[in-house]
């Protein structure tokens, strides 16, 4: 949710107008994230205030007004040293409108602008802690706290340096939170952090880096000018002063010039440059004549004594829609690829042998553990719901499949025997890092299932699985399940890689791995069949999707997908409840789409056709391949390959993709960004 995008130029040239051009470009490739306005801010021409421009819509709204008001010639003046900052804002507090929109300013003079990711909680005693101190709020958003409060610290400690200004800052608020702030007071530096919130700096240099390593600054003490900590209702007490670093520790590359860029997401910053820093929460990054330094609000025993560099592999096609009309179009198809990244290296067909790098060392204590903990939101959950049925056979272990949230709702006992695996697209899922924190403090051994390289759930996590599905650009998640899929099916395999008894199992899920790609091929060239069943369902109101075993989670994601897109309602049934309620809903109006396939519930499946159909129901059917008898039932069918049963979601699921997608393009909805949602969800 929400997006920041900062660049600093050091002793590198640029105009106004090319620093615009590339603040704008990076709010483009963070526009999958979700945003209801957005905004940016750079210095005037005489450098000698900050210039901001907000506009509620698309960026493409911004794009426009930046081109009206930045027509001057003076804005393509050279500037040696220059930074901008950006933002797409996703309303928390406040409607959207400019007036809330980001960057937020500290004084009518823009001493200090911000722009903010995520929540802070405290905002309410801040406001009123600077409100006694004659401060007026333009704007009803938590984020204005920020920029008023650095300013106050700036007015109340004049000696201190804008790094330490926001420090104390940072340490008088509450909440998850990623931000970037820049001011006039002090030109050409900025000062970034995050707390449970995404943020990464990006180098770009002329020549590879002197060191792969960034050190962590702690400092020396300083006993001078102590501020005042915000308490509840204004009360305000002593503060400690954060220690002063010792600045001949900073990061410096081997030439003078050197840009960096500040981004919630790699996807931004991935054309310009492929080295980055992951930072940590309560990490301080601030730049300041060229140079970087890192510092920590808090220092822990286990804290590492240097940020590392991370060299990206995504390329910039990977983020580039190509030849398609829409991102979620692209990565419906990229499936046949995508489910064998996540194979490679790791599926040994020759030896029917299964390797996970990243849990290997883990394995024993894993087969020794009390229960598995499948935990995740949204799709990712659905995924935990898929592959549950096999995890209990393959490990004959209890396995628990839960929703984050409800998960922390109820405080769930946890022991220091379970294993609890925690799955995220984005790695950075709100509920879903509580949980993990929830877990690892009560001993459990955490193993994370992400797709994203350095996100929270990556790195606080004890071993895991990074399934290698792409960037996935598109808010409703499809490539990423069914990787998130087969990631657990391997996990499953490894688990019982020592079974006499399980060894034709595990044959009959190797050989069907090997010809999943082709068998997806082959249901994507359904396309056109599935757009004419579109036609003739995207003018309903709602949709009931049934099925059974291995399939109850396709109804699941798959009336999820409706959802997401169409605005349509619909819901997931599990066939075997028809009588206890759905069944209500039938008659010759209600669309429903039904999954039968040739499996061990195949019997129970057909009897719930035969119920909807005697109700008059004409069900559309998800059937098997030359399966005569259920397709009998319906006019309407769709038929996938044959394969073993565990994997049939696999195939299942992408009609249902193709379906929702092609629904929301004939209702006219934006495919690549439902309205209220984000590809990212960072706050509870």
């Amino acid at each position: 949710m929400c997006g920041i995008f900062a660049y600093l130029n050091y002793l590198t040239p640029k105009s106004r107008l090319e620093v615009l051009d590339l603040l704008v470009t990076g709010l483009k490739r963070l526009e999958y994230r979700g945003y209801d306005s957005t905004g940016v801010a750079i210095d005037s021409p005489d450098s000698k205030n900050i210039v901001m421009v907000k506009r509620t819509g698309k960026v493409k709204v911004l794009e426009d007004a930046i081109k009206e008001h930045f027509s001057g010639g003076e804005y393509s003046e050279p500037v040696m040293t220059h930074i901008g900052i950006a933002h797409t804002r996703w309303a928390t507090h406040g409607v959207p409108c400019e007036r809330n929109s980001h960057p937020h300013r500290s004084d009518e003079g823009n001493g200090f602008v911000v722009v903010h990711n995520g929540i802070i909680t405290n905002y309410n005693d801040v406001k009123t802690f600077l409100a006694k101190r004659g401060y007026e709020f333009e704007s009803d958003t938590d984020t204005e706290v920020f920029a008023k409060l650095v300013h106050h610290l700036w007015k109340t400690h004049p000696t201190y340096s804008f790094r330490e200004l926001v420090e104390q800052a940072i340490l008088q608020v509450e909440g998850a939170f990623a931000i970037a702030v820049k001011s006039k007071h002090f030109p050409g530096e900025c000062v970034a952090s995050r707390r449970s919130s995404p943020l990464l700096v990006a180098i770009k240099t002329k020549s590879r880096l002197a060191t792969d390593h960034i050190p962590i600054l702690y400092g020396k003490d300083t006993d001078s000018g102590k501020p005042q900590e915000i308490r509840p209702h204004g009360q305000t007490r002593e503060l400690p002063v954060l220690p002063r670093s010792d600045s001949t520790s900073e990061f410096m590359p081997e030439e003078k010039e050197v840009e960096y860029f500040f981004a919630s997401d790699a996807s931004a910053v991935i054309e310009h440059t492929n080295r980055v820093i992951y930072l940590e929460d309560d990490d301080v990054a601030a730049v300041r004549d060229g140079t970087l330094s890192i510092h920590r609000l808090k220092k822990s025993l286990d804290d590492p004594h240097a940020r590392e560099i991370t060299t990206l592999k995504m390329e910039i096609q990977q983020i580039m829609k190509g030849n398609y009309d829409y991102f979620m179009q692209k990565e419906i198809f990229e499936q046949p690829d995508s489910v064998v990244n996540t194979m490679r290296g790791r599926v040994r067909f020759d030896g029917n042998a299964i390797v996970l790098g990243g849990i290997k060392d883990y394995i024993p204590e894993i087969k020794r553990c009390r229960r598995l903990m499948l935990i995740g939101c949204g799709t990712s959950y659905h995924s935990a719901v898929a592959t549950r049925q096999l995890l209990e056979e393959l490990t004959e272990l209890p396995v628990i499949v839960e929703l984050a949230s409800d998960f922390l709702d109820r405080n769930t006992p946890i022991f220091r025997d379970d294993v609890c695996f925690f799955i995220s697209q984005s790695g950075e899922t709100a509920d879903t890092l509580m949980a993990l924190r929830y877990c690892k403090q009560r001993g459990a051994l955490i193993v994370g299932i992400t797709n994203t390289v350095g996100s929270s759930i990556c790195r606080e996590s004890h071993c895991g699985v990074h399934i290698n599905a792409g960037p996935e650009i598109g808010v409703a998640s499809t490539k990423a399940y069914t990787s998130q899929f087969i990631s657990l099916v391997m996990f499953a395999l490894v688990m019982s890689e020592d079974r006499l008894s399980l060894q034709q199992r595990r044959l009959e899920i190797l050989q069907a791995l090997s010809n999943l790609a082709d068998q997806i091929r082959k249901v994507l060239k359904l396309d056109s069949k599935v757009q004419e069943l579109a036609k003739d369902l995207y003018q309903h109101k709602s949709l009931l999707i049934m099925g059974r075993g291995y399939n109850f989670a396709t109804c699941l994601e798959g009336a999820l997908k409706v959802k997401e897109l169409t605005y349509m309602h619909s819901e997931g049934i599990m066939a075997g409840e028809l009588k206890h309620g759905p069944l209500a809903l039938v008659d010759d109006s209600m669309p429903v789409l039904m999954i039968v396939l040739r499996d061990p519930v195949y019997v129970k499946c057909m009897n719930a056709l035969q119920q909807v159909t005697s109700r008059k129901g004409c069900p559309v059917i998800i059937c098997e391949e030359g399966d005569e008898e259920t397709k009998a039932f319906s006019s309407r069918h769709l038929e996938i390959p044959r394969t073993v049963d565990c994997l049939q979601g696999i195939l299942t699921v992408i009609p249902m993709q193709l379906l929702s997608y092609h629904i929301a393009v004939l209702r006219g909805c934006d495919v690549d960004c439902p309205r209220n949602l984000a590809k990212s969800v960072t706050v509870e």
